[in-house]
């Protein structure tokens, strides 16, 4: 997500000042409305451009809102110029060079960039046998740079920063997949990322850094998921347990050929995991593993770029597999479309767009309109790996805007002569189309 992929590419910047004052005098309803159709273009679906959208919405009198145009022109770089900008003309931080990372500090926020996300995907089985996929993701987008001068006179409602979160559960055994999202302003106590001790909030949605063991300063971190919409929760303890892979060029996944198209991207692909899922009011005991992608940046997509398809599975002889394909407007791989393979070892292995052949087996119609690749064959042969893909449900599109696909998979295959098995998730953007214009 999205998009991961896990993904934003290009750059784009704008300037808008008084914010704060917007947010204050705009009524909620309109505010969120205006967030949720900019801010829901998920995982580097070009937030910075989908920031500009959305104060250009905002600022917009209240009974002019029509419909916003189609996410994924924003995406495109087709936004009004206004919504576009300069390159680096908002003051805003961009991913170049070379990075010394951090941990545990990088898993915080990076306020001097745009936008940035905690993007989580899993499988959680309960003690009766019944399992689950779920997606927790944290964005954060930047309304200022943290130098920039305060206008509003110090007022609480004054936000530097605006948080979106998207929460959905896949459950399998009922055959149904359950999303919601939710929108706060970086004030008021209603949105917060910090890093030391690790927390980010949206509403009462969370990740949270817990209190280390008594006489244990050497153990891994333990980090907190709670998400809560009524027909479905999660609380879940993550155990921080494995080194950071660092994805592209030393943690530079560069996007488009422009500057600043490129974005800081780790991952965690093993977090253990433990807790509970309440479905319909009862609490099940749960346990499983999560994948973690960390992003930030301050670009937006190419002008030619289309969407992606993201991949993201862990092997059962204890390898992971991640890839990003970038398509263009006719469909075809984008040449900035890259991956890493971990292998058993804990070896990383850098993967671009001719290292991974992606072959789709099968499709599936959206109700509201469009259609998803739902079957492939993922082929690394440098890595000797073959595996087929397929969905553990065909429905698995998040209704936001621009809608996209984001769901559970299983696969089986080969690695090195030996017959494996995976589990993971796929994140498809740029296929969901208007019933009204197909």
């Amino acid at each position: 997500m999205g998009a991961r992929s896990s993904t934003v590419p290009g750059h784009a910047g704008v300037a808008v000042p008084g914010l704060a004052q917007t947010l204050a005098s705009a009524t909620a309803s309109a505010s969120a409305s205006a967030l949720a159709s900019a801010l829901a273009l998920a995982r580097a679906l070009a937030l910075a451009s989908a920031l500009a959208l959305a104060l250009m919405l905002m600022l917009a009198p209240v009974s002019a809102r029509a419909a916003p145009p189609d996410g994924l022109e924003v995406l495109r770089g087709e936004a009004p110029q206004a919504a576009r900008g300069g390159e680096g003309d908002a003051g805003f931080a961009i991913a170049q060079g070379a990075r010394r990372f951090e941990f545990p500090a990088d898993h915080g926020p990076h306020p001097d960039f745009r936008h940035e996300w905690w993007y989580f995907t899993g499988r959680l089985r309960a003690t009766d046998g019944e399992e689950f996929g779920f997606e927790l993701t944290f964005f954060r987008l930047g309304v200022a740079p943290p130098r920039a001068p305060d206008a509003t006179g110090g007022s609480r409602w004054r936000a530097r920063q605006v948080y979106a979160a998207h929460f959905a559960i896949t459950d399998i055994a009922r055959g149904r997949f359950h999303a919601r999202a939710r929108y706060a302003r970086g004030a008021l106590g209603l949105g917060e990322s910090r890093a030391a001790p690790l927390a980010v909030r949206v509403q009462d949605w969370s990740l949270l850094e817990l209190p280390g063991e008594p006489g244990a300063a050497t153990a891994p971190a333990r980090w907190r998921l709670q998400a809560d919409d009524g027909d479905y929760a999660i609380d879940l303890t993550a155990l921080v347990n494995g080194p950071p892979v660092l994805n592209g060029a030393g943690g530079l996944s560069i996007k488009a050929d422009r500057p600043g198209a490129a974005s800081w991207y780790y991952s965690l692909p093993r977090l253990p995991l433990t807790g509970t899922l309440r479905r319909d009011g009862r609490a099940l005991q749960v346990s499983g593993e999560a994948w973690l992608d960390r992003e930030w940046g301050s670009g937006g997509l190419g002008p030619r770029q289309q969407g992606w398809d993201w991949y993201a599975l862990q092997l059962s002889d204890g390898s992971a597999l991640m890839f990003y394909g970038l398509r263009d407007a006719a469909g075809a791989a984008d040449a900035h479309s890259a991956g890493t393979f971990v292998d058993r070892d804990g070896g990383v292995h850098a993967l671009h767009l001719n290292d991974v052949d992606v072959t789709v087996s099968g499709y599936w119609d959206s109700p509201r309109g469009g259609r998803y690749p739902a079957g492939w064959r993922l082929a690394v042969p440098s890595q000797q790996l073959t595996l087929d893909l397929a969905p553990v449900l065909a429905g698995q599109e998040l209704p936001t805007r621009p809608r996209y696909w984001e769901g559970a998979v299983n696969a089986r295959g080969t690695h090195a002569g030996q017959a494996v098995s995976a589990q993971g998730y796929v994140e498809l953007v740029g296929y969901a189309r208007d019933r009204s214009v197909q």
